[in-house]
């Protein structure tokens, strides 16, 4: 293909994509797209082939702009906050993308995709997380609000509408690096119990516990919540912060079932996950370099499975916007620490992170997806505070 058509091709298909005026400069070429300035420019060092981007727009451009061929003269997140919009506009090819979006329900299979992205190392997670190693939406009560003080926010949010009381026992599904499950024993004296599939988070939340005087108190487990009724435990409370989005479409049932298992009659449960407006199969890239496997469900198809385990839904809350800030707090952070990433693990690992971290706060203030908290109770519970708890 000679230079001319593929220049006319690119700035059309982009042209197609974004709805602003924009700059588009080639080896051969400088013209801008739109009428008026503007907003931005779109550097292509290399032709991206045609092939790549009738398969995927997010992954023909994504990879693109991890190896160095695509670049933008503006921040980042600020040139995807214009356009990601328009997502409904991007091409796929699903038969094309069948090996990237048909993800596996398989326990084994689930467990390397996890283990994927949460166990690139503890060291790394540190340096652009807040201290209490928090990898979910916080909580941002006010303007000046640090991330750390929304990340504490967050978790008491969420403490305080499961209504603990001393000596209750709480199930953290998918605990992370164990911040929520400390807060709760060291402030509600309950006994708390996690699982996580990451090694790295097993590890780290168990040392923290033998460090803290906390055996007795806290335990944690590797353990896939599919074996959960095996464990011959019940609890009063049950949470799960940001793992849903792991468990698979097809297997929300089989999710909710497990609970349902471990929950006394009347306990609470509280499912904290990012959803979507419609159901989805993921987005190519996201689904290649940084979750593998992993999809976001619609609001609907959550709420409408509830019914099907007797469990009552008492409250549902948005928290998209300060998932947005959350974004932006933790991408600082990885900005003021790129020349430390770089060096362990490379150029395109900080461009895709980056562009990890940056579209999916677009995403977020684009409506594009959502976070929400659903409050369920299984079964009736006439016994609880009649005021809405936050």
């Amino acid at each position: 293909m000679n230079h001319k058509s593929h220049r006319n091709r690119i700035s059309q298909y982009l042209q197609d994509l974004i709805p602003v005026t924009f700059a588009l400069e080639t080896a051969e070429e400088f013209q801008v797209i739109g009428t008026g300035p503007a907003q931005f420019k779109v550097r292509i060092r290399r032709e991206i082939p045609r092939k790549e981007l009738m398969r995927s727009t997010s992954l023909a451009l994504g990879e693109a702009y991890m190896r160095g061929d695509l670049d933008v003269d503006r921040d980042l997140y600020q040139v995807l906050d214009l356009f990601l919009g328009e997502i409904g506009r991007f091409r796929r090819s699903p038969r094309a993308l069948k090996g990237i979006l048909e993800g596996s329900l398989d326990i084994m299979k689930q467990k390397d995709e996890v283990s994927f992205h949460y166990d690139i190392g503890n060291d790394f997670y540190k340096l652009w997380l807040d201290e209490t190693m928090s990898y979910s939406c916080g909580y941002f009560a006010h303007t000046g609000t640090s991330l750390f003080e929304a990340q504490v926010a967050k978790a008491d949010r969420i403490l305080n509408k499961l209504q603990l009381k001393e000596g209750m026992k709480l199930l953290d599904i998918g605990c992370g690096w164990g911040f929520l499950l400390k807060r709760a024993a060291q402030r509600y004296g309950v006994q708390g119990v996690g699982i996580t599939l990451s090694k790295e988070q097993y590890r780290s939340f168990s040392q923290d516990i033998e460090e803290g005087n906390l055996q007795g108190k806290l335990e944690v487990h590797q353990m896939d919540y599919r074996d959960l009724a095996k464990c011959g435990m019940t609890f009063d409370r049950v949470v799960s912060v940001g793992m849903l989005e792991h468990v698979g479409r097809g297997n929300y049932g089989r999710f909710l079932a497990s609970v349902d298992e471990v929950l006394r009659p009347g306990g609470l449960f509280l499912l904290h996950y990012i959803s979507a407006l419609k159901e989805h199969s993921g987005d190519p890239f996201l689904r290649k370099y940084i979750f593998p496997g992993g999809v976001i469900p619609s609001l609907r198809e959550i709420i409408s499975l509830l019914p099907d385990y007797r469990f009552y839904t008492l409250d549902v809350e948005s928290l998209r916007r300060h998932y947005v800030r959350t974004l932006h707090c933790w991408r600082e952070n990885f900005l003021k620490n790129r020349d430390k990433i770089l060096a362990d693990h490379g150029e395109e690992f900080v461009r895709m992170w980056d562009l990890y971290l940056a579209s999916c706060g677009a995403a977020f203030h684009n409506g594009v997806i959502d976070l929400h908290q659903i409050l369920v109770s299984k079964g009736v519970n006439n016994e609880l505070g009649m005021r809405r708890v936050v």
